[in-house]
């Protein structure tokens, strides 16, 4: 396993539409997803999409059972999502802080679907289906928008709440929650 770079906002490969996957269960392909979760565990990640390190690739991987990012959000199943389609269930949005290891140091109020249906493939090709709330949808959203060349800046309704962290930790953290 290799920890990658991970590239950061400003880098043109950002803002490519990733291509979908046609082969599985490769070696490549147990490689690269190997490398995926290494590079997001050192960089204390909640997910992390192909895109980010790279790859062109309809591919992101998340999951977590504590993460110091986010201590205070629940645990996320450590998943390998491939060609992902998300539908909303319902209308319900609602806004959370989001943080992105392409743009560090940096977070925002970004609106997200409250529950989610997403369907994919996991690195063998098996089928996913799986409903998802919470900030468990939310990092599915967040990850798979890097697939279409997107991050949470793209989603944010007001500039006004992007912050630096110490400052999110100073002034929106402690009056916000």
């Amino acid at each position: 396993m290799t920890v990658r770079e991970i590239l950061k906002m400003g880098d043109p490969r950002l803002l490519r539409v990733a291509k979908p996957v046609e082969q599985f269960d490769t070696p490549a392909m147990r490689e690269l997803v190997a490398d995926m979760f290494e590079t997001m565990k050192h960089a204390n990640g909640a997910g992390l999409a192909a895109p980010q390190i790279g790859v062109d690739l309809q591919l992101v991987i998340y999951g977590y059972d504590d993460n110091p990012r986010y201590p205070d959000a629940p645990p996320v199943p450590r998943t390998v999502l491939i060609n992902p389609v998300i539908t909303p269930l319902g209308d319900e949005e609602v806004d959370g802080w989001e943080g992105c290891l392409s743009v560090p140091g940096l977070r925002g109020l970004v609106p997200r679907w409250e529950r989610i249906r997403y369907t994919g493939f996991d690195e063998r090709g098996h089928p996913i289906a799986r409903e998802a709330d919470g900030f468990h949808a939310r990092v599915v959203q967040h990850e798979c928008d890097h697939l279409d060349g997107r991050v949470y800046l793209d989603r944010m309704r007001s500039m006004a709440t992007l912050t630096f962290l110490p400052e999110f930790q100073r002034y929106w953290l402690t009056s916000r929650d």
